[in-house]
């Protein structure tokens, strides 16, 4: 009766971002704000260890978080631009911001980034574009695991880091270097989010038969697997070919692309992929109630013993720009760009990047 009270007040002060189109998919989700959570801040300041100068390093933009827990709060993870002298996206200069919060409105934040360029052994993968867009995972032992892409303004690199505290970082490199001498390291890799599942209220990397499995890529989503979350291997066929998991659908808001979102979830049904979806102008194979190039987010449930089978997907999305933040920024096609989804008091709490420049969140209870 509790949780069907405080979902009753959800519904009168927020809204409902759409009805949960199938019952294995998570949701439905509310909005908790129609302004975003984290903005541009041009009074935070570091020092840039490459350059050795004073820069305004969340200056331009404030978008795509992971999102994790850390004692008694939610913990959000984003991406921050420095504004450089560019008029293209992905021509400033990326760090990542730290955030806490309690209630997903009230934020605590950290005036320095937390996870940057540095002068060590990633500094030509990472500079002078910077890092971007992570996820994070937390190990039975309780070490973060974060996923993210390297961005050197030649090619994006999927890539991991580890910590104990959130602050201080080892780096492992781009994730496929060393399989088969490099087979896929000079090609375009982002977006890894780890599978979880729910203990103890808390969102942790899980085994599924003996391994950890993580969906990455985009334009397609494919498969890499590992036995200790740091090394990983990517799921091929007999030809040694990438194996597509999930793919753009002509006709659908996923129609151009689809790329992982937040780290899924294993849940009663399957796995629970939420994922995001790029919709573009192509004859008819579009969805025609979204802008052209729009992003927007959909759900696709695998399964449990064989997370590569795909069982199920979400016909249209469950959270759109919809939102003049969300339409209005770098991106101005709109975007609500999924990336950090934590369980706080009973609540999933799905954080979001919007138009390249700002962070969002909506909300959902319990339904147990």
């Amino acid at each position: 009766m509790r949780i069907l009270s405080l979902y009753l007040i959800l519904i009168l002060h927020c809204t409902i971002i759409i009805a949960q189109e199938k019952k294995w998919m998570l949701g439905p989700f509310v909005r908790m704000s129609e302004e975003p959570i984290i903005s541009p801040d041009s009074n935070f300041v570091f020092i840039d260890p490459i350059t050795n100068s004073i820069v305004n390093w969340s200056s331009m933009a404030t978008f795509n978080p992971a999102a994790t827990i850390k004692k008694d709060s939610m913990i959000i993870i984003y991406r921050s631009e420095e504004k450089l002298n560019s008029k293209i996206i992905g021509g400033h200069r990326s760090r990542l911001g730290m955030a806490s919060t309690t209630d997903g409105i009230k934020l605590n934040h950290y005036p320095y980034p937390i996870f940057y360029p540095d002068n060590d052994l990633q500094i030509n993968n990472e500079w002078p574009g910077g890092v971007e867009d992570p996820r994070i995972v937390k190990s039975e032992d309780g070490i973060y695991f974060m996923t993210y892409t390297q961005w050197n303004r030649k090619i994006p690199r999927l890539a991991l880091a580890s910590s104990e505290d959130l602050f201080n970082w080892t780096k492992y490199g781009p994730i496929f270097k060393n399989w088969k001498e490099g087979k896929y390291n000079m090609i375009e890799s982002k977006s890894g989010a780890i599978i979880t599942e729910l203990k103890n209220n808390e969102l942790y990397a899980a085994k599924i038969n003996g391994k950890y499995w993580m969906y990455y890529g985009v334009p397609n989503i494919w498969m890499a697997y590992s036995e200790d979350l740091i090394n990983w291997i990517p799921l091929e066929d007999n030809l040694g070919n990438r194996i597509k998991v999930l793919s753009p659908r002509l006709g659908y808001f996923d129609n151009w692309l689809v790329e992982a979102g937040p780290p899924p979830i294993i849940t009663d049904d399957g796995i629970v992929c939420l994922y995001n979806a790029g919709n573009r102008n192509r004859d008819r194979d579009r969805d025609k109630s979204l802008v052209n190039n729009s992003y927007s987010a959909g759900q696709a449930l695998f399964d449990k013993s064989e997370p590569w089978k795909l069982l199920d997907r979400s016909t249209k999305p469950f959270l759109k720009p919809e939102l003049e933040f969300e339409k209005k920024g770098q991106y101005i096609s709109g975007t609500t760009f999924i990336e950090g989804i934590v369980y706080f008091n009973k609540k999933w709490f799905l954080f979001y990047g919007a138009a390249d420049n700002f962070v969002g969140v909506v909300v959902t209870v319990d339904n147990e």
